[in-house]
């Protein structure tokens, strides 16, 4: 935990103050971002160089342990948003304390993991932040458990103790591995720590564990074995309540007083006068609050003596009368001098049944939002949440989530995770979503389809547009061609596409040959977002038809690209010596009225005058290209009169 109320931490940053100007800054998710402004200070000039710096905050979210909590939660919040709402939240209670049951099992798994790499880590810094983070998962699972305990399972009068008992054994398990250490030891009575655990067992309710470590005492010290027998009783009939059972909350009440009394007349008759270790646990039984303020250092914690001050005065406590014993044990047991930590105050305004308190203390005392967003939401599914509405829109169910998400969204795979707590944001979610997805990096092609996927997915158009543009212009410098036209197609840009055609074409025109067959090969449809791109396309087609010898189509392709004004007229002298082979075949291949039309063309394509001073070795090479074409055009036009004259007679 966190200190609420005392100085931060200091951050220096180098090199700030170069210009004797005021530092402006922007919190971001997960980072701040310290900046110079133009307002000048007074004073001195120091030294430095004026930098943009980012001051990390938020450590958590780097930890590849703390990952696994992130994403393990995640599955269990989305399986949570799919309960159906029609049913009544009574009749889904059982389920909802499964689900915090297993938000809590992940907690621990990840606790228990950086326990382990404490241990085992050579490193000091390292074994300390892991001590750390340990040290914040053990309060976050506290909270958990007791926020459990009394809001999602709502326990009732004799059942919630019992619960109690469980939350305080569960966080207290020391007294375990002290008990295992005794036992095992050669002479347990004799053992420095016996007493310890046989009180520390009473103290925890756990009766037939102590009486079994008290067993030890009876089989060595016959002259006292009638006393021991006397506290064996007392302990073995010390009445428990079972919720399961035919017994009545009354019924109970009525024989744990017996017992109670029982145990007084015991204390009173100085029963155990002879043992005072026996006479401490008497007086603990009859729940005497001087003799359990005198076991501090095994109770440790003041929560810890509030359950158990309740076991041994009022078991059968009611949910509404928690807060003023929970309030009178925390004062009893810190003392007037003492003043309480965060986890606390925490604790406490759970006590007193105050939700709201609890999530705002937890938003400034934990160091991320992974807690409060997880746990509100959990409430709000409960519906205990819904009268805490914010007055800027949303309530505070999704602000944490909102929050919490947003976090999730600087690292560089955790982003996927946030795309899902957006979309179960029902009023901002989807506006959180857009400004986000926009400052993924796309590193590489691959993390851009998967970013463009999130939103095709959701039918963001802009967005979508936007990163098939990004990866269109980058593909585009590194002179990847079918990967800029495939992203430009994708992102529907007219513009682009053309431009991208038109380095396809010129690359074609300095190589002879096309790149990327198999997208031309399969443009389809996509081929007419524009007319160069429809060129493009139609162009590839035709060294298609001629390599698989289908002249007759691919002459009928070639002329309809011209006289259609689809193909550039920059293209026009390619397209006509492209005409040359198939004028040249064996066959006739152009009918009368083609070869007329590719006629037109050329004469169309030469129709402007050029001033004869200024030919040069190009327009040397472009006359002859010329008078090839016309000869083999006028060769054609003979053959195809022949042909066309000889069908006709």
């Amino acid at each position: 935990m966190e200190e609420v109320d005392v100085e931060p931490s200091t951050t220096l940053i180098p090199g700030a103050g170069f210009h004797q100007r005021h530092l402006g800054f922007e919190w971001g998710p997960g980072d701040l971002l310290v900046y110079e402004t133009n307002y000048k200070l007074q004073g001195p000039r120091s030294s430095g160089s004026p930098f943009v710096h980012i001051v990390r905050k938020d450590e958590d979210i780097c930890s590849p342990i703390l990952r696994k909590l992130f994403n393990e939660s995640h599955l269990i919040f989305v399986g949570l948003q799919k309960i159906k709402e029609d049913v009544p939240s009574k009749n889904k209670k059982s389920q909802f304390v499964s689900i915090s049951k297993n938000y809590r099992s992940v907690i621990r798994a990840c606790m228990e993991e950086l326990q382990q790499n404490a241990v085992s880590t050579q490193d000091g810094s390292l074994a300390s932040q892991y001590g750390d983070q340990v040290s914040i998962l053990l309060a976050i699972e506290l909270i958990w458990n007791l926020c459990e305990v009394l809001f999602i399972d709502a326990a009732p009068a004799g059942s919630l103790l019992l619960h109690l008992l469980d939350w305080v054994r569960l966080h207290k398990s020391d007294v375990d591995t002290r008990a295992q250490e005794v036992l095992q030891s050669d002479s347990p009575t004799q053992h420095q720590s016996y007493w310890d655990v046989v009180i520390s067992l009473v103290l925890q309710g756990r009766m037939d564990e102590a009486r079994q470590v008290l067993s030890k005492q009876a089989s060595l010290r016959t002259e006292s074995s009638s006393v021991l027998k006397r506290m064996d009783v007392l302990l073995q009939t010390m009445p428990i309540f079972n919720p399961t059972g035919t017994q009545t909350l009354t019924e109970f009440d009525v024989k744990w007083r017996h017992w109670h009394e029982e145990c007084d007349r015991c204390l009173q008759d100085n029963t155990f006068a002879s043992n005072r270790h026996l006479e401490t646990i008497c007086k603990i039984l009859v729940g005497d609050e001087d003799a359990l303020l005198e076991q501090k250092e095994l109770l440790s914690t003041w929560y810890h003596f509030l359950v158990t001050r309740l076991l041994f005065t009022h078991p059968t406590i009611k949910p509404p009368d928690l807060h003023y014993y929970a309030q009178s044990s925390m004062n009893m047991f810190l003392g007037l001098r003492a003043s309480p930590e965060p986890l606390d105050i925490i604790l406490l305004s759970a006590f007193e049944f105050d939700l709201h308190q609890v999530i705002k203390d937890c938003s400034i005392a934990l160091n991320n939002w992974w807690f409060v967003a997880h746990l509100t939401d959990l409430l709000d599914h409960c519906k205990l949440l819904q009268s805490h509405n914010l007055h800027f829109g949303s309530n505070l169910r999704e602000f944490l989530v909102l929050e919490y998400a947003s976090g999730l969204f600087t690292h560089h795979s955790l982003w996927q995770l946030a795309v899902d707590y957006f979309d179960h944001c029902p009023e901002f979610g989807r506006v959180y979503l857009e400004l986000q997805i926009e400052r993924v990096p796309l590193d590489t092609e691959r993390k851009a389809i998967k970013v463009l996927r999130v939103c095709e997915d959701r039918q963001m158009s802009e967005q979508v547009r936007s990163i098939c543009k990004i990866m269109a212009k980058r593909a585009l410098r590194n002179n990847r061609l079918g990967s800029a036209l495939s992203w430009s197609i994708r992102a529907k840009d007219a513009a682009f596409a053309t431009l991208i055609s038109e380095r396809f074409l010129q690359d074609y025109s300095n190589k002879g040959s096309f790149t990327d067959l198999d997208l031309l090969d399969n443009l389809g449809p996509a081929m007419l977002l524009s007319d160069r791109l429809t060129f493009l396309g139609k162009y590839r087609e035709f060294h298609r038809l001629y390599g698989e010898n289908r002249f007759s189509e691919a002459a009928k392709l070639l002329l309809s690209l011209m006289t259609a004004k689809i193909a550039p007229r920059s293209l026009w002298m390619t397209l006509l010596t492209d005409a040359l082979p198939l004028l040249e075949q064996k066959e006739v291949i152009f009918s009368v009225d083609q070869t007329y039309e590719l006629m037109s063309c050329l004469e169309e394509l030469n129709s402007g005058t050029k001033d004869s001073n200024l030919i040069d070795q190009e327009e040397d090479i472009e006359y002859t290209k010329t008078e090839l074409l016309r000869l083999a055009l006028a060769r054609n036009l003979a053959m195809a009169i022949v042909k066309e004259g000889t069908i006709e007679t």
